[in-house]
C-alpha cells in the first residue's frame, strides 16, 4: 500500500524537526509532506534547510485547506492512503502499521483512537467529544469513541473527493456524513502525547464554540450536503 502522511503546520518552528525525525525514526520509510499553512514564524525555513518535503501556503488559509492540499497532492500523486498527522508531536508513527492494515481490510476511515480500550478522566473536552459522539450515534445508529480524534487515515476511494471538494472538511461532521453515505469507519487504539512547544489554537471558548458548531453541523448534515453515495470501489482513481 501507498500511504502518504499529511502534516498540517502552523507556527510549528519548535516542533517540526522532532515530528518529523520520530516519525521517520517509527514509521520507516513511508512518504509525508508538510503543508506550511502561511506560518509566521521559521516553519518553512527548518523544512527547507532540512531537506523535508513540503509545501508551503502564502497566507494561513486554515487547517481545512491544508488538509485539502494534501489531499490533491496525494491524489495527483497516486497514493492509495492518506492520513493526517499534527505537527505539533501529539501523534505517533508506530500505529501507522495498523491503521493501514484496517485500509486493507475495507475500512475507508481509520481514527487513531484513545478511547477504545483506555478510559480518561472526565474533562469539558472530554464531555464535547461525548456530545458529538452522541450526535454521530444518533444520526447513523453507530458509535465512534474518539470523534475528535485528529488521527485519520482515509482510504483510496476518498482521496479525490477530499482533493475536490472543500465541503469535506477534517472534522467529526465530515465522518458523520460519510457514514451515512455508506464508509466504514473503525477505530485503532492509540497513545497520543501532550504537546511540547507551542501554543494550541484552541482555548477553552473556542473549544466549547467548536464542539457545539460540530454538534449543530452533525444535526443539519442531511439537509445541508447533498451529496447521496460515495463512488464505488471499481471506480476509484
Amino acid at each position: 500500500m501507498k500511504t502518504l502522511i499529511v502534516i498540517p503546520a502552523y507556527n510549528e518552528a519548535l516542533n517540526i524537526e522532532r515530528v518529523i525525525r520520530r516519525l521517520t525514526e517509527t514509521a520507516g520509510s513511508i512518504d509525508y509532506v508538510i503543508i506550511d499553512d502561511g506560518s509566521s514564524d521559521q516553519t518553512a525555513d527548518i523544512c527547507r534547510e532540512n531537506g523535508f518535503n513540503y509545501i508551503s501556503h502564502p497566507v494561513n488559509l486554515g487547517l481545512s485547506a491544508a488538509v485539502q492540499t494534501g489531499f490533491i497532492y496525494a491524489l495527483k500523486n497516486g497514493y492509495d492512503a492518506v492520513i493526517q498527522f499534527d505537527g505539533d508531536g501529539q501523534h505517533r508513527g508506530e500505529y501507522i502499521r495498523e491503521m493501514e492494515k484496517q485500509i486493507e481490510d475495507g475500512s475507508d476511515i481509520v481514527i487513531g483512537s484513545r478511547f477504545v480500550t483506555e478510559k480518561k478522566p472526565l474533562t469539558g473536552r472530554m464531555i464535547g467529544s461525548r456530545l458529538i459522539g452522541a450526535m454521530i450515534r444518533l444520526m447513523t445508529g453507530r458509535t465512534i469513541k474518539d470523534p475528535t480524534s485528529g488521527m485519520r487515515m482515509y482510504g483510496r476511494r476518498l482521496i479525490r473527493l477530499f482533493a475536490e471538494n472543500s465541503r469535506m472538511t477534517p472534522e467529526p461532521d465530515t465522518v458523520c456524513h460519510l457514514m451515512r453515505l455508506g464508509a466504514k469507519v473503525t477505530e485503532v487504539q492509540v497513545v497520543m502525547d501532550e504537546r511540547i512547544a507551542g501554543t494550541s489554537y484552541l482555548n477553552l471558548s473556542k473549544s466549547i464554540r467548536y464542539m457545539l458548531t460540530v454538534s449543530i453541523s452533525i444535526l443539519f448534515e442531511p439537509w445541508i450536503r447533498a451529496d447521496r453515495k460515495l463512488a464505488g470501489k471499481e471506480e476509484n482513481a
